[in-house]
């Protein structure tokens, strides 16, 4: 994630995007979606946002809040993820297509076959190919400019859906969360499995490092608890909750930001004696150069601050 990270909230009632500043904590912009379609994922960079909503992704330019390009209608299947690279957006659907879309034209490009399941989640590499989750446990590259498939990788204990992904480009290294809980990296170069590491219970939401990082990944998930592993064998380093006990409001805004402590969680910790008020679902999450931010369904964002 690049140091100019920052966060995008979903507001689910009111149907808005706010786009926050994780330096300054305050909203720089609010967005509207149009005729009250529900959000399904989002995208975003220093110049515009992308979402994809029920029936049609939209585009809002960052420096014109009231500027809105809606693409055509997506009339089925129905999109579960999407990424994008100029000038291409990516959907993956229920049916286990991915469709390309000209994010400027609209028109669809090309559809894609990746896997039998649902096409779950997608990443970019840094060499044109897109990497596709599946519900039946397995990652898929594909070439994006042929739709050619290069790689199918599975994991050799596990078989659960695959919720979340991401690729180093400086180790060629595929992350991945599974549905059961578990951690799984392969190399791309030789499309090996080269750990798997059961981290969770229950399911894992984000899995994220920082663009230059070789050493650390940032794991969150259903349990609310943030992990720090490490990328070359999977062992979890830390864990953390919030501390519990009633939060101090800061001058910013007493009304909407708050401060609180994070609690080090000690490897013999029972998880599930942690009341879950102190470990919210982590749907979401990203990574900057001493911050993470991690997303709790359509209520609010946590920002957990690291030390040197």
């Amino acid at each position: 994630m690049a140091s100019w990270l920052q966060i995008l909230l979903l507001t689910t009632k009111l149907q808005v995007l706010h786009l926050w500043s994780s330096g300054s904590y305050e909203c720089l912009g609010e967005y509207s979606v149009p005729d009250s379609k529900p959000i399904i994922d989002i995208d975003f960079d220093e110049s515009k946002v992308v979402g994809l909503l029920e029936s049609r992704i939209c585009m809002w330019r960052r420096n014109d809040k009231r500027s809105i390009f809606p693409f055509r209608e997506i009339s089925s299947p129905r999109g579960i993820c999407m990424r994008y690279i100029d000038p291409d957006a990516v959907i993956g659907c229920d049916d286990g297509t991915a469709r390309v879309y000209d994010m400027y034209t609209g028109s669809c490009s090309r559809i894609i076959r990746t896997h039998a399941g649902s096409a779950t989640c997608l990443a970019f590499t840094d060499c044109q190919m897109i990497l596709c989750g599946s519900s039946l446990g397995r990652v898929t590259a594909i070439d994006l400019s042929t739709g050619e498939h290069v790689a199918s990788l599975k994991s050799t204990i596990s078989h659960t859906g695959i919720r979340s992904l991401c690729f180093n480009q400086h180790s060629y290294q595929i992350f991945a969360g599974s549905t059961a809980g578990y951690t799984h990296c392969w190399d791309l170069r030789t499309l090996r499995p080269l750990w798997e590491t059961r981290i969770s219970p229950n399911v894992l939401y984000g899995v994220q490092h920082l663009q230059s990082d070789t050493s650390t990944l940032a794991v969150g998930g259903i349990d609310g608890v943030l992990r720090i592993v490490d990328q070359n064998n999977g062992a979890v380093l830390s864990r953390y909750v919030m501390e519990r006990g009633k939060s101090e409001a800061t001058s910013h805004n007493p009304k909407a930001l708050k401060v609180m402590k994070a609690r080090a969680l000690s490897s013999d910790i029972c998880i599930d004696r942690i009341p879950k008020q102190a470990r919210p679902a982590i749907t979401g999450l990203a990574v900057g150069m001493k911050k993470i931010v991690t997303t709790h369904n359509e209520k609010y964002i946590r920002m957990w601050k690291f030390n040197d």
